[in-house]
C-alpha cells in the first residue's frame, strides 16, 4: 500500500500544482470563499511578521533511511533519521530561523511535520495538504521561524511511518528565561513493533481486515484480543485494552515500550547528583499508547504543557497522550530509582534508571508506588497569566464529532473520513471554538496543526488534548496563522484510517 494513503489530494484543487496556478489560493466547492493555500501571499506575510531582529539561522540535516537499531537486548531493522531513535536533537531560540535539509534515502516517499510549532503553512509537512511528498531519493528544504519557546518534536506525516524510528525532539529556548534548573533531561516515550516480525503498515492492514493489530509476539502485553469485534457507534477498545482514566486505550499490541530508545531490560540511565533540581522534558512519540509516567521515590512539579507554561502543580504521576509534551521539575534524592512509563490500559511499560549514587539498578517491572497515587492530565492544568488566551467573543464555532468502528476500522470526523470531511472554515482574525464530541468508547488525542489553543473557560494552552470516551471538550484558538491546517487524532492508526480534517482559512 502507499505510505501516503488519503494524503494525496489538496481539497478542491488538482494537487499543489493547481494551488500554484491559482496564485496560492485554492478554490473549494463545499464552502463559501476560497481556501488560502500554502503558497498564498498571506502565508508569506505571516512568516515575515514572525521574523525577529537578531534571529539566528540554525541549520541541520535529516537523512531518513533504513537502519538497524539496538533497542537494548533486541536488534531490529527499521527506518530512522540517524543511527539512533530518537533522531538528532534539534535546538534553537525563539525567533531563530530553522533550516533543515531532508535527504530521503527511504524506499518510499516521506515528509517531516514539526509537531506543535506555529510555523508557516507551506513548511508544515503534510503531503497533499501543504506540500508534495518528498519522493524516494529526493531532497527537500524546510525553512521557517520558530516563534515560541517550548518542547516540540518532529516526525513524518506520511502513512504510519511515525510507528517506526522516525522521530526526534526540537527544543526552542526562551532567550529571556535562563531557567533555574541545574540539569535538563529529554525523555522520549514510544511503543515499538517495527522489526519484530511485522511492520506498522502490516499492522494497519490487519486492523482494516478486522484483525487485532497485535504484533507477531501476540499476547505479549497480556490482553485478550479485540480483533473483528463490532461495537457499532460505541466502538473502540471494548475488547480488553481498558483504562479507568481513558476507557478504550488502544488498538495495537506492542511487544516493547521504550524510554529514549531502550527497553526496560537494558534501560537508558539518567545521571545526576543528590539535591540537583532537574527539568525533565517528556515527549510521547508513541503511535497508539498513552503513558502514565512517574519517578520512583519522587514527586514531580509540572511546569509546561505542549511548550507553554502552566501554574506549577505537584503530582506523583502524569498521564501523557500521544503527541503531548510536558515539562516537569524534581529535586533528586540520593540513590538509584526507576523512571517508569506504564502503557495506560495495556500490560507493559518502558523504564529508565535515575542514578545519583552507587547501588543496584531497579529490575524491569520494579514496583513504583507513585503510579497508583495522584495522576494529572492536561485538562487539570491552568495557564500562567502571561500565556492565558485573552477573553473575547467567539466568532465561529465548529463541532467535531469523533466516531469509528473496529469491525471495519473506519474512523471519522462528523461522519466523514479524510479526505472527504467538509473543511472547518475560518477567517483570519476570528476567535474560533472547536467542540470535540467523542461518540466512541476510545480516547482520542486531538491535535491541531499550526496553532495553540486554550481549553475553554481559561484552561491551559495546548496543541494536543485527550478527549475521553463519550465526553465533549471545547477549545478556543485565535485564527492568526493563515493556510490549510491538518486537524486529527494523534493515534496514527486512527488518523490514517480517516479521523482527520482541515482547519481551512478562507480569503
Amino acid at each position: 500500500m502507499s505510505p501516503i494513503t488519503r494524503r494525496a489530494v489538496l481539497r478542491g484543487t488538482a494537487g499543489l500544482a493547481g494551488a500554484a496556478a491559482l496564485g496560492g489560493v485554492a478554490s473549494c466547492s463545499r464552502s463559501t470563499g476560497s481556501a488560502v493555500g500554502p503558497g498564498a501571499r498571506a502565508v508569506a506575510a505571516a512568516e515575515d511578521a514572525r521574523r525577529r531582529a537578531g534571529g539566528r539561522l540554525v541549520t541541520a540535516r535529516l537523512t531518513p533511511r533504513p537502519v538497524t537499531l539496538d533497542l537494548g537486548g533486541r536488534t531490529v531493522a527499521t527506518w530512522a533519521y540517524g543511527e539512533t531513535a530518537p533522531g538528532p536533537l534539534l535546538r534553537a531560540r525563539a525567533g531563530d530561523v530553522l533550516r533543515v535539509d531532508v535527504d530521503n534515502q527511504l524506499p518510499v516517499a516521506t515528509s517531516v511535520h514539526w509537531h506543535g510549532v506555529a510555523l508557516r503553512n507551506d513548511m508544515d509537512g503534510v503531503p497533499g495538504v501543504t506540500q508534495d511528498p518528498v519522493a524516494a531519493g529526493a531532497t527537500f528544504r524546510y525553512e521557517f521561524t520558530v516563534p515560541d519557546p517550548g518542547t516540540y518534536f518532529y516526525h513524518p506525516h506520511s502513512g504510519v511511518q511515525l510507528d517506526r524510528g522516525l522521530y526526534g525532539v526540537l527544543l526552542v529556548d526562551d532567550p529571556e528565561d535562563p531557567g533555574d534548573a541545574d540539569a535538563e533531561w529529554v525523555v522520549v516515550l514510544d511503543d515499538w513493533v517495527d522489526g519484530t516480525g511485522r511492520t506498522p503498515d502490516q499492522v494497519l492492514e490487519s486492523l482494516r481486515r478486522g484483525g487485532s493489530g497485535e504484533g507477531p509476539m501476540g499476547g505479549m502485553d497480556g490482553m485478550d484480543g479485540m480483533g473483528g469485534m463490532d461495537h457499532g457507534s460505541m466502538t473502540g477498545g471494548m475488547g480488553g485494552m481498558q483504562s479507568p482514566l481513558l476507557g478504550g486505550s488502544g488498538d495495537v499490541r506492542y511487544p516493547f515500550y521504550l524510554v529514549n530508545g531502550r527497553t526496560a531490560d537494558d534501560p537508558a540511565t539518567l545521571h545526576g547528583r543528590p539535591g540537583q533540581k532537574v527539568r525533565i522534558r517528556f515527549v510521547n512519540a508513541g503511535s497508539d499508547t498513552a503513558f502514565r509516567v512517574a519517578v520512583g521515590g519522587h514527586r514531580m512539579t509540572v511546569t509546561h504543557s505542549d511548550g507553554f507554561p502552566v501554574t506549577p502543580v505537584s503530582t506523583d504521576a502524569l498521564l501523557i497522550g500521544m503527541g503531548e509534551r510536558f515539562d516537569v521539575t524534581l529535586t533528586l534524592r540520593d540513590g538509584v530509582f526507576a523512571l517508569v512509563s506504564s502503557a495506560e490500559g495495556k500490560t507493559g511499560r518502558g523504564q529508565a534508571v535515575v542514578r545519583t549514587g552507587p547501588g543496584r539498578a531497579p529490575l524491569a517491572g520494579a514496583r513504583v508506588d507513585e503510579l497508583t497515587r495522584q495522576v494529572l492530565l492536561g485538562p487539570d492544568l491552568t495557564p500562567t497569566s502571561g500565556v492565558r488566551l485573552p477573553e473575547r467573543v467567539v466568532d465561529r464555532r465548529h463541532d467535531l464529532v469523533l466516531a469509528g468502528s473496529m469491525a471495519t476500522y473506519r474512523w471519522s470526523i462528523n461522519g466523514q473520513m479524510f479526505p472527504d470531511p467538509d473543511p472547518l472554515a475560518v477567517s483570519h482574525g476570528e476567535r474560533v471554538r472547536l467542540r470535540f464530541v467523542n461518540r466512541s468508547m476510545m480516547f482520542h488525542p486531538m491535535h491541531v496543526h499550526g496553532h495553540t489553543f486554550a481549553l475553554a473557560n481559561g484552561g491551559a494552552r495546548k496543541d494536543t488534548v485527550i478527549v475521553r470516551p463519550m465526553e465533549a471538550l471545547e477549545v478556543d484558538l485565535d485564527a492568526d496563522n493563515p493556510g490549510q491546517w491538518a486537524t486529527h487524532c494523534h493515534n496514527i492508526y486512527h488518523a490514517e484510517s480517516g479521523m482527520m480534517t482541515t482547519l481551512s482559512y478562507r480569503a
